[in-house]
């Protein structure tokens, strides 16, 4: 299998990923702007080649770079990035040398949310209600519909960036006099709940072959807005009503060898699981990692052999819950970093900084812990971001 890997020095995790396909037996191709001299030695040693570009927007550069590897290594059987923010380069590639996955007339439904909710009616899972591209007047029916607050966010993108919670006519009148002209919102209902997520990998013959999740019980949005630290959990166990709505969402969507990270909320007032977002990669905020340490299992090299084998075996089952805290350096702590090592060693599994592209959501410096409890991962949460008052 001739496989072109799109960045695969960033983020960190996709090194990862690319080193398990050669070892499954690959050709790994690189592309990306980084030095060859910097890439980290064990990446070096799995590609087989590397093609450095100036410009990783600039689509010419990457279709000469595919062009190259085509010519000296025959077809390419899959371009992949491992990234969101390359979805739209990754399909027209794929379209342009008619390699397989998705192709660029269907990357707008996995980009625009507005696109992905007509997949999640056509799933049967609940998804919040909406208006596009908000102005005075309809903002004002839509909001006489469903009330305050309301939460306002681009239609493309992933994340929280330019995401807003507005609670108030006043609130409204600023966000609409001061949106940028160059991007499209949308208007939500506000769901007072928590996030749960539905991760896995699922094979060419669309057959889940892992699953997880995760359990988000603060508003990322709000994680951004007030430049807070963060916290989630990988849950030991996926719940089988979130399960069964993820699951519908592949389907609907059509989704075919993919490692997949699914949102999903659950309403506080009335328990309802709404569908919120799709997306087509790795988790972030190193929840591949989270799961590795619930499962005891090494998720890159199991989507490694998905896609160069068609399957991975059985599935692990859960052992641990994983947490996660953040840190941020503006903030004070009760307790210090030696003070965590010290009480909390023997159940912290991993402690390091964030690269600052990724620190406004995940923090300056994180740790990761595991235990045998939901309960136990939270008191451990507590303890690392207990603030003096």
């Amino acid at each position: 299998m001739n496989f072109v890997f799109f960045s695969p020095h960033f983020p960190g995790s996709s090194s990862e990923f690319a080193i398990r396909l050669h070892e499954e037996g690959a050709t790994v191709l690189g592309i990306g702007d980084a030095n060859y001299d910097d890439l980290p030695q064990r990446l070096r040693d799995a590609l087989t080649e590397y093609y450095r570009i100036d410009n990783m927007e600039n689509q010419e550069e990457t279709l000469r770079a595919v062009g190259f590897f085509t010519h000296k290594y025959g077809k390419i059987d899959r371009f992949e990035s491992m990234n969101e923010y390359w979805l739209e380069s990754d399909a027209q590639m794929r379209t342009d040398f008619n390699i397989d996955g998705t192709k660029a007339d269907f990357v707008d439904n996995l980009k625009q949310k507005s696109k992905m909710k007509d997949f999640f009616r056509k799933s049967g899972v609940d998804t919040v209600r909406f208006l596009k591209n908000p102005d005075s007047i309809s903002a004002a029916a839509f909001i006489e519909e469903n009330g305050f607050p309301v939460v306002v966010k681009p239609d493309l993108g992933s994340g929280a960036s330019h995401t807003y919670k507005l609670s108030n006519q006043e609130e409204l009148d600023y966000f609409l006099h001061t949106r940028p002209d160059d991007t499209a919102f949308i208007m939500e209902e506000f769901i007072d709940g928590i996030i749960l997520t539905y991760d896995g990998i699922i094979d060419h013959e669309g057959i889940v072959r892992f699953q997880a999740s995760h359990r988000f019980e603060q508003s990322i949005m709000k994680v951004v807005s007030d430049d807070d630290h963060l916290r989630y959990f990988c849950l030991k166990n996926v719940d089988p009503e979130v399960e069964k709505a993820g699951r519908s969402i592949l389907e609907a969507f059509g989704i075919r060898e993919r490692f997949f990270h699914i949102e999903l909320f659950k309403s506080n007032k009335n328990g309802r699981l709404i569908a919120l977002e799709v997306n087509m990669r790795p988790p972030g905020a190193w929840m591949t990692d989270a799961i590795n340490y619930s499962y005891e299992v090494d998720v890159y090299s199991l989507w490694a052999k998905t896609v160069v084998h068609g399957g991975s075996g059985a599935p692990p089952e859960g052992r641990y819950f994983t947490g996660y805290a953040s840190r941020k350096d503006r903030k004070h702590y009760v307790h210090s970093h030696e003070d965590i090592m010290r009480d909390l060693g023997d159940v912290i599994v991993r402690y390091d900084e964030i690269d600052a592209i990724f620190s406004r959501a995940s923090g300056d410096r994180a740790y990761q812990f595991r235990g045998d409890s939901l309960d136990r991962v939270r008191e451990i949460a507590n303890y690392i971001h207990a603030e003096w008052e």
